[in-house]
Parts: C-alpha cells; sequence; structure tokens
C-alpha cells in the first residue's frame, strides 16, 4: 500500500498556525506591540487604518535588528526569547515561541523596516503570503518599523468572519490598554484612521489608568499593596460606589503579563462580598509578582491563561490584600475590639472633668403656691389637675336642642330621589371573569379558543418596548420628561465617542443632552418610560451593546439601540403585575408587527391546545 503520510510546505504549515494566533487584527496588534516592548522601546507608536483590516503598523525605538536577523524573524520557532526548554519556566519576555511574525506574514502583506543603533543604513524587507518578495537596504531611523496590510487577503472566508469595524476598533484598543497598563515606564501614541486616540507619556501607575479612563477614575481609585514569600501584590481596585455592570475595566497583571483568571476573579468578588449591589462588578488594576519557576505560560498561543503551582495560597493572600485595602480606606466596616472608644471624639469636643448639671432642689410639683387675686387677699392653687366635671353634665339641655332641630328639619322639603332600574334583575348575574394569570412571576397564562397561551413577561415587553422605540426613532415624535436638574454622567473618552455616534437617536428616543464635554455628558430630559436612577445603567449596557454588537445583514446603529433600551428597560423576571398590567402588555403584544419573538429572535408565548392537554392526562 502507497505511503499516505507526507510533510505540509511552509507556506500550508504557516496558515494553520495563523489560525491560532492571529483570530483578528487585534492579534496582529498584541504581537507587534510585545515584539516593540521586548526589543527596549522607550516610545512605541501605532497606527490603525480602518480597524485593522487596511493597516497595522508599529513604530518603535529600540535596539532593532541586523539584516540577518529581520530575515530570519519570518521563519517559524526562530526566536531570539529562549535557547532550552528550561528558559520556558524563567521568561522574562512577552514572546517565546517564534510563530507570531511567520503566522502574520502568512496572511498579509508585511513590511519591515529596522536599524540597530550602531549601523548607517538599516534593512527593508517585504513579504506576501510567506513569500518575499524584496530586501533592500534602506535608510531608516533607529529601531523598527513593521506595516501589516490587508489581513486575510488569501483567506476570504476568515475576512468574512470579521465582525464590524466598532467592534474589532474595541478589540484593538482592548489590547493596546492591556500592554499600555503593564509598562506605565514607556510611552504610547495611537492613530486610528489618521487621528490620534491616544497619547500616553510615561508616568507612574495611577496616571497611567487616570490618562487612559479619564480623570474622574482618580478618585475611584483604593491602592492594594502587599509583599509575602509567595506573592507581591501592588495595584488599585475601585471604589464599591463606582461599580459597572460590565466587566470592562478588570485587569490581572502576572509579572507584566495581562492574564484571564476566573479563580482569581472570585477572589476579588469576595473581598468585595456585601459591599456591591447585585449585578455590579468591582474594577481592578492588579500587578502580580512571583516567581517565573512557579508558573507556566506555554499554555495557549495567546498566553493570556497561566498555571500557577499553588492557587488556593494566592487566592487567599489576594483576597485578604483586597479586603484590608477595603478596610484600611475606611471603605468596608471594620470590627475592631481593641479600638480606644476615646479616640473617636475630635480632641476639641473632649471636656476636661465631670461635666456639670444644674439641679433646682427645692422644686415640688405638688406643692401649693400662694396667688394673689385683684383684691389683694391670697388664694391657693394646686398643680394637680382639677377633675373634669361629671360626664352626665354633657348631656344636659340636649332635649331642647334635639326638639328644635327636629322642628327645623321638618320644615325642609328634600328632592325625591329617582330609582335607576338595573338592567340586570339580579348583580349576581354581572361577574367580570380574569383572563390572565401570572405564574412563578415569570409567565402570564390567558385563554385562547383553542386552548391556553403562555407568554415570557420579559421577551413580550421587549418586543413592544423595541417597536416602540423603533417607531419613535423614524417618526421623530418621542415624549420626553425634563429633569428638575440637570444629571451628571462620566465616562471615559471612548464611551463619550459612542455616545456622540448614537447622540441623534438617542434624542429621537427621548433624551436631551444639555452638553457632552471630553469625559462629562449633562442630560436634562429623559424618555418618559425611563426612571432617572437608571439613566446610567441604561447608557453603560447600551455603550457595552455597541461594543460588542455582531452586525448581520439588517444591521443599523437605530435597530441596535432600540434592541438595548429595550433589553434595558423591559421588566424583569421575577416582577409581580397586576391584573390590568399582565391584560395591557398581551394586548400590547398581539398589536405588534412581529409578536412571535423578541427582539433578539427568541420565542415570546407558546401555545397549547386542549387535545394536546387531554394527551397529558391519558
Amino acid at each position: 500500500m502507497a505511503d499516505i503520510i507526507q510533510l505540509l510546505p511552509d507556506h500550508v504549515a504557516n496558515q494553520i498556525a495563523a489560525g491560532e494566533v492571529v483570530q483578528r487584527p487585534a492579534s496582529v496588534v498584541k504581537e507587534l506591540l510585545e515584539n516593540a516592548i521586548d526589543a527596549g522601546a522607550t516610545t512605541i507608536k501605532l497606527i490603525i487604518k480602518d480597524a485593522g483590516k487596511t493597516l497595522v503598523q508599529v513604530i518603535d525605538n529600540g535596539k532593532g535588528m541586523s539584516v540577518t536577523d529581520a530575515r530570519l524573524s519570518f521563519e517559524r520557532h526562530a526566536t531570539s526569547k529562549i535557547r532550552t526548554a528550561d528558559d520556558l519556566f524563567l521568561l522574562n519576555t512577552k514572546g517565546f515561541r517564534g510563530e507570531a511574525l511567520a503566522s502574520i506574514a502568512a496572511i498579509a502583506h508585511v513590511e519591515l523596516k529596522t536599524k540597530q543603533e550602531h549601523e548607517d543604513v538599516g534593512t527593508c524587507i517585504e513579504i506576501e503570503g510567506s513569500t518575499v518578495n524584496s530586501q533592500e537596504v534602506v535608510v531608516t531611523p533607529k529601531g523598527t518599523s513593521i506595516s501589516v496590510k490587508n489581513l486575510f487577503y488569501n483567506i476570504p472566508a476568515r475576512r468574512n468572519f470579521l465582525k464590524s469595524n466598532t467592534v474589532e476598533t474595541r478589540h484593538i484598543v482592548d489590547e493596546f490598554h492591556r500592554v499600555a497598563l503593564a509598562h506605565p515606564n514607556i510611552g504610547f501614541v495611537m492613530f486610528h484612521n489618521g487621528s490620534e486616540t491616544f497619547n500616553l507619556p510615561d508616568s507612574n501607575y495611577r496616571q497611567r489608568i487616570v490618562n487612559i479612563f479619564g480623570t474622574k477614575t482618580n478618585e475611584k481609585l483604593v491602592p492594594v499593596d502587599e509583599d509575602t514569600e509567595v506573592l507581591k501584590i501592588s495595584g488599585f481596585v475601585g471604589k464599591p460606589e463606582f461599580a459597572k455592570k460590565t466587566r470592562g475595566e478588570q485587569f490581572f497583571f502576572v509579572n507584566d503579563r495581562f492574564i484571564k483568571s476566573a479563580y482569581l476573579n472570585h477572589a476579588i468578588g469576595s473581598a468585595f462580598e456585601g459591599l456591591l449591589k447585585d449585578g455590579a462588578h468591582a474594577s481592578y488594576f492588579l500587578n502580580l509578582t512571583v516567581n517565573p519557576q512557579t508558573i507556566d505560560i506555554n499554555i495557549h498561543p495567546t498566553k493570556t491563561e497561566i498555571k500557577f503551582d499553588d492557587e488556593h495560597t494566592l487566592y487567599a493572600i489576594l483576597r485578604s490584600a483586597v479586603k484590608h485595602s477595603l478596610g484600611q480606606f475606611n471603605i468596608a466596616p471594620v470590627l475592631d475590639f481593641d479600638r480606644d472608644a476615646n479616640l473617636d471624639t475630635p480632641y476639641s469636643y473632649q471636656q476636661k472633668g465631670e461635666p456639670s448639671v444644674e439641679i433646682d432642689r427645692s422644686f415640688n410639683p405638688f406643692r401649693e403656691e400662694k396667688q394673689f387675686s385683684n383684691s389683694g387677699t391670697s388664694s391657693s392653687s394646686s398643680y394637680k389637675k382639677t377633675p373634669s366635671a361629671n360626664w352626665e353634665s354633657l348631656y344636659v339641655g340636649l332635649e331642647s336642642k334635639g326638639t328644635q332641630t327636629q322642628q327645623d328639619f321638618s320644615e325642609v322639603e328634600f328632592e325625591s330621589a329617582t330609582k335607576n332600574e338595573s338592567i340586570f334583575d339580579n348583580d349576581n348575574q354581572v361577574e367580570k371573569k380574569q383572563s390572565t394569570y401570572q405564574f412563578h412571576n415569570k409567565y402570564i397564562v390567558s385563554t385562547i379558543k383553542s386552548g391556553m397561551l403562555l407568554i415570557d413577561q420579559h421577551r413580550a415587553h421587549q418586543r413592544v418596548l423595541y417597536e416602540d422605540f423603533l417607531k419613535n426613532m423614524t417618526i421623530k415624535e418621542a415624549m420626553s420628561q425634563q429633569l428638575l436638574f440637570p444629571l451628571q454622567l462620566h465616562f471615559s473618552p471612548q464611551e463619550i465617542n459612542i455616545i456622540n455616534q448614537l447622540k441623534t437617536d438617542l434624542e429621537h428616543t427621548g433624551f436631551i443632552f444639555q452638553t457632552i464635554k471630553e469625559e462629562l455628558v449633562e442630560i436634562s430630559g429623559v424618555p418618559v418610560s425611563v426612571p432617572e436612577s437608571e439613566v446610567s445603567i441604561i447608557l453603560e449596557q447600551l455603550i457595552n451593546d455597541v461594543e460588542n454588537e455582531v452586525p448581520d445583514s439588517n444591521f443599523s446603529p437605530t435597530d441596535l439601540l432600540a434592541k438595548s433600551l429595550a433589553k434595558s428597560l423591559a421588566i424583569k423576571t421575577g416582577q409581580s403585575l397586576t391584573i390590568m398590567e399582565q391584560e395591557h402588555l398581551v394586548n400590547s403584544l398581539f398589536a405588534c408587527k412581529e409578536p412571535n419573538v423578541s427582539p433578539t429572535n427568541r420565542t415570546t408565548f407558546v401555545t397549547m391546545t386542549v387535545d394536546e392537554l387531554d394527551k397529558k392526562f391519558v
């Protein structure tokens, strides 16, 4: 039988590897930024066009590469980070696999310009689909500039899987945030479609957080600092009152590398237990420093998952450190039985000696005092209350008054009231039948001619609100209620950009924006159905939906806005409804154009015929 196993060509192997390493333009951004950091750069510039689909360029002032290194860097498993397998447990660099550049070059047009400091000229290499088209000498400044153009040009199926520019840009910004937060001592600049998005000078860690998420963030941060033999923790956590519904501001860094860990995230949630509202998530920016020999980074090509030797110890230390910081800065209540109670009173309010109380020792409430009348004679009066007169005296003289009253009323003529005959002989025949019932505060049960109707109240209300909002945004006749005092909300610069994009559609739904500044939004009017206390929650949910929306054939900002508002304002599962509210919801649902499904294409109601019920009792 003929042999059937054969080695794959290099370009095929590179495309297979690219499927793991390069999932979207943000993956390219991450790999290139980490390479620039490993090169010792102090200033890194990121240039993006069309959410990275057209261009991703990273320019750094690192040490650069020689001619041989520049050419060899695009080969698979070629790296300067490790030499032996033991080096995997002594990693001090971001990259070590030697797959990133080879994978990127296999699915894009790549141009590399690099020069070392002591060289007069540099090297320029152009690669297209793992094929080197040219390698020339070029004049370029010290460092490396690498441009990745037309990502997935030779894999159209992968390119079709990419999301909208808004979603892909958000992923790029997330990766940029992670790298920039891990290295506050490096200056970062980001341009998107020719406009400067971020300009982060080198600074301390707190200032880097403020530069990324806005000046309002400064007052939200509580420092965390703990140093043990096993683990060193430094960074900040957010105050409980500033917790958000989304998990956008949660960052773990292990040895300056961003990681994702549900286990460690649970430790933070445990430290905040009892301080957060339901559904709220605390913010944290924590750096963990551990011995490189106690962790394994070589688990996934993205390197965001790490295996720890002793997770339980890290969990306990992290939870205790965060809880200690919350108590130390009076964020969380503490019980200290050894505390001196005198310290609770300011010194200026403390009195020296025993307090003096004035007492009138001659006071006697039962003593009779002499009072002088106008004639000069003295009379005695008592402090005792004089007993009231006999209760029978209250009825003295009522007989004469009653007689007079009867005589007065006898002379008054009253209009005879007409008797209204009922259309029914017996009023008990009129019965108002209840047509709807609420089941487990989740479903509404209604009867129909053929059987029974079971409606999901949350999904049904979403459909009703969704069509109402669409109508308001298209006809532009939404009603708004004015606020007595403008509502001031603080957002990050990225969130302000999203609000600016949706401002027109939001105004059509009933929102009235007084001012939209760099990090501040003032709202003077809200839709009639929106409580003032939920405006910030609704806008946060809307921003999160816009950032994570998966576009389809009929995607539009108006449709997305209507879906998000309907999801936020719809009655929740577990909410009790009156009979009138149940009937109104049922009638409103079947007045919709598409009552069968919710805005997210989920079933709103099911029917069960009498025959189906009969079969249950066979």
